[in-house]
């Protein structure tokens, strides 16, 4: 089946049914990491792949909803918020992952390990929920470029090579760091279902609507392709489901790395965004593997922030020296070796090279987050909201055209869609369109997100028997 996936970080491309130009990816955020993504229920999480257990900040009992491990409701201190967005919402959550004063290195290694780690639940980390707002920003800017846009200047194209290169490798790694307490408990699965695939489900329903009003087409719902900012959800809901897998394989990481090089020069079909479950796989394992030491040493060591800047200026200089002859869609993940039209061995090289470029620019973003609590930090918390909701904007938006007069004035245009970017990355993340939106990114599910009785318990204030 043809994907109607178009870009996964940006605007609309050539790769699907829709117009180039039309400004609507196929790939989907802010994202995400919040996207949903995050430790999964309210015990410590297990080991990460290949390393030793580490206690997380957070319990998720109750909120699903967010995209890199986001919670969705924004709150600060419920001691819920293990499993929504970078991840949605589902097992995992953006909160403060990481690990709790007095646990050194493994989960309940003491008894006053486990007695911190249960007073700091409710604590979150700045700097993760900073980092996934910032991704999710590029997420929403990208994708208010339409592909005209960046094609028809060298510096705008640059600027989209520039962001492309990190900034979903970014959010999928924070998704994989926040999934490391997954391991398959029935809470864990039964949020992993209320928290991605149900708003995967809605919101496919709503982008078929939208597309067929915007652009005047037959409607047509077809949930084995995501649409769109949908395929995150998708892929989210698989990866997390493999995390158990990659507890026992040996060498997670190279393992990941090969099924994404294999998957690229494979005939892999569209369907359930495969070719970018698997080409983007290695960013996922390696936030398995990662601990809070490793985001520690991004935001104490002085040499990694003072060199952090050179690197991205680096990155910019050389995707304007590439611009004129790169194709986008080696970014997108979503084309292999055939649709690249390259030979395996141009196509090995260059996903090797672009695995590197995307690890030294991923680094350097993180090591510029801010650490300490900022305005931006408690939007940090939902952004699973902006990220689904962002795409029926720019959806419509690029449909009617109100870009098209920003377009013929290049920098200056994408300039002006950047700012329109990132206010609407902060108007979908405010506390009134959250609870309007709610229903449909949390919506309520019987036995899934409401409380269950326990068997045996009469649901009266009689005591319950022996």
């Amino acid at each position: 089946m043809a994907s109607k996936i178009i870009d996964p970080a940006g605007p609309g491309g050539t790769g699907s049914s829709r117009p180039a130009g039309t400004g609507v990816p196929a790939e989907g955020s802010d994202l995400p990491p919040g996207g949903p993504d995050a430790p999964t229920d309210g015990t410590a999480a297990p080991p990460a792949a290949g390393h030793p257990a580490e206690a997380e900040q957070h319990t998720d009992r109750d909120l699903p909803a967010d995209a890199a491990g986001l919670r969705a409701d924004g709150g600060t201190g419920t001691g819920t918020g293990t499993g929504a967005w970078t991840g949605a919402g589902a097992g995992g959550d953006v909160e403060t992952a990481v690990a709790a004063p007095g646990v050194p290195g493994a989960v309940g290694s003491d008894v006053a390990g486990r007695e911190a780690e249960g007073a700091d639940r409710t604590a979150r980390d700045p700097f993760l929920d900073n980092a996934k707002f910032l991704l999710i920003v590029l997420v929403v800017v990208g994708h208010t470029w339409p592909m005209g846009l960046v094609e028809g200047s060298r510096t705008v194209k640059a600027a989209y090579l520039w962001i492309s290169s990190f900034h979903m490798p970014a959010f999928i790694l924070l998704s994989g760091y926040f999934s490391r307490g997954f391991t398959g408990r029935p809470a864990q699965l039964r949020k992993l279902l209320a928290g991605v695939l149900v708003p995967y489900l809605v919101f496919e329903l709503l982008y078929a609507a939208v597309e067929a009003a915007a652009w005047g087409k037959p409607f047509r719902l077809t949930l084995t392709e995501p649409t769109f900012v949908c395929w995150f959800l998708a892929a989210l809901f698989v990866w997390r489901l493999t995390v158990p897998l990659w507890r026992v394989i040996p060498w997670p990481l190279p393992v990941a790395a090969l099924v994404s090089l294999a998957a690229g020069t494979s005939t892999v079909g569209h369907d359930l965004a495969l070719p970018r479950v698997l080409m983007f796989l290695p960013w996922f394992v390696l936030g398995l593997t990662l601990r809070p030491a490793h985001f520690a040493l991004l935001r104490t060591s002085g040499l990694l922030r003072w060199c952090a800047p050179p690197v991205l200026v680096a990155g910019g200089v050389a995707a304007y020296a590439l611009a004129p002859g790169t194709d986008v869609h080696w970014l997108w993940m979503s084309h292999g070796q055939a649709e690249l039209g390259v030979g395996t061995s141009t196509y090995l090289l260059v996903r090797i090279g672009l695995f590197a470029v995307t690890a030294l620019m991923t680094g350097a973003f993180l090591a510029l987050v801010p650490r300490r609590a900022r305005w931006l930090t408690a939007l940090g918390a939902v952004t699973l909201y902006p990220y689904l909701l962002h795409g029926l904007l720019t959806t419509a938006a690029h449909a009617y055209g109100w870009d098209a007069p920003l377009r013929p004035l290049g920098p200056l245009g994408a300039a002006l869609l950047t700012a329109c970017g990132a206010a609407v990355a902060v108007l979908l993340s405010t506390a009134p369109v959250r609870r309007l939106a709610r229903p449909l990114i949390e919506p309520p599910v019987p036995g899934l997100t409401w409380p269950r009785r326990r068997r045996g318990s009469p649901g009266t204030s009689e005591p319950r028997t022996a």
